[in-house]
């Protein structure tokens, strides 16, 4: 049987905000997570892999995640999708930016709020088949800490798990709590009752950095070792 999906990370933006296609090589439909702030890097990325984004999930709403989403969707007329608890920020995009000395556009209104444990299908046709199907991809998990409104996205549409965890975990690190609407208790628990209870082999792809595994989290990550 072909590959019924394929996926792509690489970092965007002026803050290398790990961005991820998951798509189907067969009807070339994909899911964008985190298109960052860079919209002519993200296009350009699209066009050279000839895939049609059918959404635009975001794992939070800082503007090195979702700070050219707004160009993106103009461009493409692809919706984006957002946690209602992080509309505060997304909604102060212009000053978030000017604080890390960057500028971005004031955004349009958000096309869909991301509830918890909500899933999102691609198109993909097997060899076998002989015409489309719909294939669950990825389920949301609610996520809360980095920001209010923090979402990780869950696969097992491949040979091993994958989780998208946003600025929620990190290699030997976790999210900073630090900014507003940031909480060090709330991210502390999403870890341990929402990341950690997924199986130990699942792939972590963060919204920085290099991509790891639970099973070394558990291991080695200094924040989780009282768990």
């Amino acid at each position: 049987m072909k590959e019924l999906l394929k996926i792509v990370s690489f970092p965007i933006g002026t803050l290398g905000c790990n961005c991820s296609l998951i798509y189907s090589p067969h009807t070339r439909e994909a899911i964008a997570i985190d298109p960052g702030n860079d919209a002519n890097a993200f296009l350009n990325t699209i066009n050279s892999l000839n895939v049609q984004v059918k959404v635009l999930l975001h794992t939070h709403a800082h503007f090195d995640h979702i700070g050219q989403a707004d160009a993106i969707r103009d461009q493409l007329k692809t919706p984006i999708y957002l946690h209602k608890d992080d509309l505060f920020l997304y909604k102060a995009l212009r000053e978030q930016a000017a604080f890390f000395g960057a500028s971005v556009a004031s955004p349009h209104e958000i096309d869909h709020y991301i509830e918890d444990e909500e899933e999102f299908s691609l198109s993909v046709k097997d060899e076998d088949w002989n015409d489309k199907r719909l294939h669950r991809v990825v389920q949301a998990i609610f996520t809360p800490g980095h920001t209010p409104g923090s979402c990780s996205f869950y696969t097992e549409a491949f040979p091993s798990p994958m989780l998208f965890s946003g600025d929620t975990l990190f290699a030997n690190s976790i999210g900073r709590t630090d900014l507003p609407g940031g909480d060090f208790r709330k991210i502390m628990n999403s870890i341990k009752n929402r990341v950690l209870t997924l199986p130990d082999e699942t792939q972590v792809i963060p919204g920085h950095g290099p991509v790891t595994f639970l099973h070394q989290e558990r291991r080695h990550n200094p924040f989780l070792q009282n768990f």
